[in-house]
């Protein structure tokens, strides 16, 4: 459940004749979710700290083909790109899990390492899929600043769609020592927080 915040921000003129036509999009734990004209969205934030970490991080990965581009960062909000497409997890209820989205998948993780992020981790619903089928991030959380070296959260939400298993087996065609790593960790973090494992 999300929690209910009063949110309070200065706009400067500009982002204020824009948010004059936007519409509420959602709610999530760090921030409200606007649509604003021309493609872009405006998300504002409780926490400053919060804001100026994902602002750093997109700015970061303005270069990656799966992070969308950062228009501006004010005091308690930013304006970027609108990510468009099916989130991952509701993606992968309708269609299953193949072997071509397990080894994008494996891109996606794999371009982590490249942008030197200490979290090698995401979140299903942060992974959107386009109609080219293209995977595209939003919310990128603690990315510099927390240690996670095998994709936990995403493998604990694949476990409970029932397709980890399928997912594991793809990657071992790809990586096979990456794979038996990520195995035996998350079957570590299963048996450890008492979760039935699905492999």
């Amino acid at each position: 459940m999300k929690k209910n915040y009063d949110y309070s921000v200065n706009f400067d003129k500009k982002t204020e004749e824009l948010f004059k036509n936007s519409v509420y999009l959602g709610q999530g734990n760090n921030g409200i979710v606007y649509e604003l004209p021309g493609n872009k969205i405006i998300k504002i934030f409780v926490d400053k700290k919060i804001c100026d970490m994902e602002a750093n991080t997109l700015k970061k990965t303005k270069k990656s083909k799966y992070f969308p581009k950062i228009y501006f960062h004010g005091n308690l909000y930013i304006i970027r790109e609108k990510v468009e497409g099916e989130r991952l997890d509701k993606y992968i209820k309708r269609n299953g899990l193949d072997e071509e989205m397990s080894k994008k998948i494996y891109l996606l993780l794999e371009e982590f390492r490249k942008l030197k992020f200490k979290k090698l981790d995401t979140r299903c619903r942060d992974i959107y899929v386009n109609d080219k089928l293209e995977l595209r991030m939003i919310d990128p959380k603690g990315c510099y600043t927390r240690k996670v070296d095998f994709p936990r959260h995403l493998m604990k939400k694949l476990n409970r769609l029932n397709v980890l298993g399928t997912f594991l087996k793809h990657i071992r065609k790809i990586n096979k020592k990456k794979a038996k790593y990520w195995e035996t960790q998350i079957k570590i973090y299963f048996k450890m927080n008492n979760i039935k494992c699905n492999i």
